[in-house]
């Protein structure tokens, strides 16, 4: 049995701030009101971590409505993470599949989101619409971790067009650097990657409703990108990246 599953029971929140052993900490707002709903009484067992590896036991103190304390046992060590790095660079899904496509690349194993607006992008994000976008995205990130056992929480970073994205990548990967396009034009299959995971970091692009625009596949590649394929049938956005992501926790050893 895991380190991650021994505590799988206990209620797991994220807190955005440094943790220590023995200290009584204030919960945040949102953590002391969904510990009310779970009906969690002084006394109770939590697991507290603040994204940077880890967590520890903890014991709730008091609580009421709009407040709670929690005091900090043991730090455990506890690691979810899978032997690799991936970057899932999504083109921005509409309505609520951005927020299933971020939920369950988390669950999978990503360690990075990087939103992308997209010629065939359905949703145009810019300015302070943008940043609460991408402030709601990082919610469901934390909330997800708490729920799947990670203790490091991945990053989402602010939208990006994807011209500009693509001229912040260097002209060439890295050595062991992956960089991964999913086409239905591909001719490579996914069995045709590495068996083994690389130790340097790889990205994954996924484009939107409408797919990436030729000229965006083609530019993709030009900055060292490998189409490839998972076969005949095209997936959906939604569908996509957790596929990929699935599959590579499979081959690498990510579960």
């Amino acid at each position: 049995m895991s380190a991650a599953s021994t505590t799988a029971a206990v209620p797991r929140f994220f807190v955005d701030a440094a943790l220590r052993a023995g200290d009584v900490l204030a919960l945040p707002p949102d953590v002391a009101r969904h510990a009310h709903v779970l009906r969690l009484q002084p006394g109770d067992a939590l697991a507290l971590f603040d994204g940077s590896g880890g967590q520890y036991r903890a014991e709730l103190v008091e609580i009421d409505k709009r407040a709670a304390l929690a005091r900090l046992d043991a730090f455990e060590p506890a690691d979810a993470e899978p032997p690799y790095r991936v970057t899932l660079a999504q083109g921005i899904a509409g309505g609520d599949k951005m927020d299933w496509v971020i939920e369950k690349a988390v669950e999978l194993g990503a360690a990075a989101i990087m939103p992308l607006s997209t010629a065939r992008g359905v949703v145009r994000l810019s300015g302070e619409r943008a940043e609460k976008r991408v402030a709601h995205w990082r919610g469901i990130v934390r909330a997800s971790c708490e729920q799947c056992g990670r203790n490091r929480v991945p990053d989402v970073a602010p939208v990006q067009g994807y011209d500009a994205w693509l001229a912040t990548l260097p002209d060439a990967p890295a050595d062991g650097e992956l960089r991964l396009l999913l086409s239905p034009r591909a001719s490579i299959p996914f069995a045709a990657l590495p068996a083994a995971p690389p130790a340097a970091p790889v990205t994954l692009l996924i484009g939107p409703e409408g797919g990436l625009a030729p000229a965006e596949e083609n530019a993709a590649r030009e900055r060292g990108f490998t189409a490839v394929s998972l076969g005949p049938r095209v997936l959906r956005t939604e569908t996509a990246g957790a596929a990929v992501l699935a599959a590579l926790a499979a081959r690498w050893g990510g579960w």
